[in-house]
Order: structure tokens, then C-alpha cells, then sequence
């Protein structure tokens, strides 16, 4: 399938170092290239790995022990393989062990490095923080695989002062932001009685309102908030499923979708108990987009696939390297089973069978940079049987 949407039938994708070379007709790519390894799949579609463009991994208890939040980690990984992500953002104040795990994995990952005003596990104080997300920041600044944000939690805690130094920051340095928004009520009302604004117009007043900044979750927002953030050419990520099991409500996808920014889907925070399959959550975007009061402004089945694909790597800032099968990109790829009894025998078109039947079931192959994470079902460099072991006499809590 193509960024386009369209289905290419008996073609191949050409890999070489990572990246995606070629895609032409299989008969072609027989006679002009010699492969050195051949996987064939004549059943299955391929797909742009999906990106879960937020994921509370790393948000665990301070006392958890190293080797607790890095089988956390590994599991949390593996749910995400096995449903064909390949590159996740990962928040929370355990940015070290989620960046182990992933390297260690093969999985691309942005991580949000926390800031805040009070102690954690990561750091003490907003100057701690802060110095400590700028050592985190060089370390993996040339890493293939690894992008940084910073990432400020509790945006009503955040102080001015706080916000002001990473604005400055952010703009030195060309960094990215990640920071949820108007998640609840309870957001909103906070900010306005400790800051005296909605939390969009005070990031605005800040100077943090940019288009390096992706808004997570947005879902209480009036239209002032909305033309706020088209104006200024934000990012971002919908958390459905996390909202709506929170008891937020649903995000107004259909009013986010009408205003060309740049949209992308997560799983949303640890606490919701919301699941890593972006399935899913692509199945409520597309829901959530058709009610009648937004009968003029709905996603098809084809927007909501690529939101969790082209849309999730945009959301990231990663849309140079992922997101789309394209000549030069990094092969981040998935492959799904269209001889499925949630495909076959349906008479709709396949995006709209994936919108609505798709699944982890579906997908039997994952590759990141060209790399063989998922064979046929079976974790390539995952060992799942000790994880299991583990999590089975409670090493896991």
C-alpha cells in the first residue's frame, strides 16, 4: 500500500542499508536486482510500520528496581511489535531505561525527557531536569534510531519560569516538545486558577506555541483553542481509547482532522489501561470522526491508517526518515495477513476492511530499518519465553 493509499499488486520492495531503494513490479525487480535475501509474502500486504505517537511507557512507581521498569519496558515492546508499530514515543521519568530497551530491540523510538518541578526518579529539581534532558539529549543526538523532546509533565504544575527557559532551549537548539493539553476539565480549570489562562493561550503567551510543539490528547477545546493551534502550525496526537477509559470523553476528531495539522494517534498514559495496539485505536479515530454532527467532516478509512502512519511519524517530526514507503526513507515496514477471517469474503475495500477488522492477528512481519524484528509471528531478537517467565513468577508488578 502507498502513501497514496493505493494497493500495488505483485510488486517488490527493494532494501538496502536500512532504507527503501526501489518499489516496482516483482517481475522487474527479478532481473534488475540481485537480492541476498528474498522474503516472499504473496498473500499479505505491506504497510508503513505504524507509529504510536504517544505511550506512557516509563511511568511506574519510584521504588520500582531497574530490572522491574526494563522487563516493563521489553513487554511493553513486544505488544507494540507484535501489532506492527516499529517506532513508539515513550514519556514518562524512566527516559534512560525506555531508550535501552528500544536500542537494545531494534525499535525506533522518540523519547520525551521529563521536566518537572518536583522530585521523581529522574531528577530532583527544575535545574536537575533540565541539565540532566541536555546530557540526555547529545548522547543520542546522532543516533539512527533515537530522537529526544523535551517533554514537561503536568502542564499546570509547569512554572512560567520553567516553561520560559525551555521555550528558549527549544529555539537554540531546534528541539522538539511534547506536552498534554486540555486532556480534562480538571487541566483547564487548573491552569486558569493558578495561571489565569486556558493551558493553549498560556503556552502561547510563553513562547512555546510553535511548530516544533506536539499537543497531546486536546480534547476539551472551544474554537478560540482550535484556530490557536492551527494558527501556529502545532502538532497533534489523539489518545481515543486512553480518554475515553479516563472518563475525559472523546477527542473532537473530526474538528482536529478539518484543520490540515498535523495529527497523529497514540495509546495514550499508562494509568488508562489502554492497550499498545494502534488497531484500535485507528478504529475509533474513524468511529469518533463519523457522528452526525460532523456528517461534513469525517476520515476515511484510508486517513485513519495513515494518521497512525505518515501522520503519527509527522506528529514526531520523523516524516523524512518514516511513515511512508518511499525511495530514501528508512524501511520501517509491516505486514499483515489479507487471508484473515476478518478480511475475506468482505465485499469493501481493503483500507476500509483494515479500518474496521484490523488487528495484531493480522500481522505476521515487522521490520525497522530494514531490520527482521517479527518473522511470521516469531520475535526475531525479543526473547519472549524468558519475559514471560519472569512476568509468570511476578518479577512484574
Amino acid at each position: 500500500m502507498t502513501s497514496r493509499g493505493e494497493i500495488l499488486e505483485n510488486h517488490t520492495l527493494v532494501v538496502r542499508d536500512g532504507r527503501i531503494v526501489d518499489l516496482l513490479p516483482s517481475a522487474d525487480a527479478a532481473t534488475r536486482y540481485a537480492a541476498a535475501m528474498h522474503v516472499d509474502r504473496p498473500a499479505h500486504l505491506l504497510l508503513p510500520g505504524l507509529v504510536n505517537a504517544q505511550t506512557g511507557m516509563g511511568v511506574l512507581a519510584r521504588r520500582a528496581s531497574s530490572v522491574q521498569v526494563h522487563d516493563a519496558e521489553l513487554l511493553r515492546i513486544a505488544e507494540m511489535l507484535r501489532a506492527g508499530t516499529t517506532c513508539f514515543c515513550a514519556t514518562g521519568y524512566f527516559p534512560d531505561e525506555s531508550v535501552r530497551a528500544a536500542v537494545e530491540q531494534g525499535m525506533r523510538a522518540l523519547i520525551g525527557i521529563p521536566i518537572a518541578e518536583g522530585p521523581s526518579a529522574w531528577a530532583r529539581t527544575p535545574g536537575e531536569y533540565l541539565t540532566r534532558a541536555l546530557r540526555f539529549r547529545d548522547e543520542y543526538r546522532s543516533h539512527p534510531s533515537i530522537a529526544t523532546a523535551f517533554a514537561p509533565q503536568t502542564a499546570a504544575a509547569i512554572s512560567d519560569a520553567t516553561f520560559a527557559r525551555i521555550a528558549t532551549l527549544a529555539n537554540e537548539l531546534d528541539a522538539a516538545i511534547l506536552v498534554s493539553l486540555h486532556e480534562s476539565l480538571a487541566d483547564i480549570d487548573a491552569s486558569v486558577e493558578q495561571h489565569g489562562l486556558r493551558p493553549i493561550e498560556r503556552l502561547q503567551v510563553l513562547g512555546l506555541l510553535t511548530p516544533a510543539l506536539t499537543a497531546v490528547n486536546m480534547v476539551h477545546i472551544d474554537d478560540a483553542d482550535l484556530e490557536m493551534a492551527q494558527r501556529s502550525d502545532i502538532a497533534i496526537t489523539l489518545c481515543p481509547e486512553s480518554n475515553l477509559r479516563l472518563g475525559h470523553g472523546p477527542p473532537p476528531v473530526a474538528r482536529w482532522a478539518g484543520t490540515g495539522l498535523r495529527l497523529g494517534v497514540g495509546s495514550g498514559t499508562e494509568d488508562s489501561g489502554a492497550g499498545l495496539d494502534l488497531w484500535s485505536q485507528l478504529r475509533l479515530l474513524a468511529l469518533l470522526s463519523r457522528t452526525p454532527a460532523t456528517r461534513s467532516v469525517r476520515l476515511s478509512a484510508w486517513d485513519a491508517i495513515s494518521i497512525a502512519t505518515r501522520g503519527g511519524a509527522a506528529a514526531l517530526g520523523l516524516e523524512a526518515e518514516i511513515g511512508t514507503l518511499e525511495t530514501g526513507k528508512w524501511a520501517d515496514l509491516c505486514c499483515v495477513d489479507v487471508r484473515s477471517p476478518a478480511i475475506v469474503g468482505r465485499e469493501i475495500d481493503v483500507a476500509t476492511q483494515l479500518a474496521f477488522n484490523g488487528g495484531r492477528d493480522l500481522v505476521t512481519d515487522v521490520w525497522v530499518a530494514g531490520r527482521h524484528l517479527l518473522d511470521a509471528g516469531r520475535y526475531t531478537r525479543l526473547d519472549w519465553t524468558d519475559l514471560a517467565a519472569r512476568m509468570t513468577i511476578g518479577e512484574l508488578k
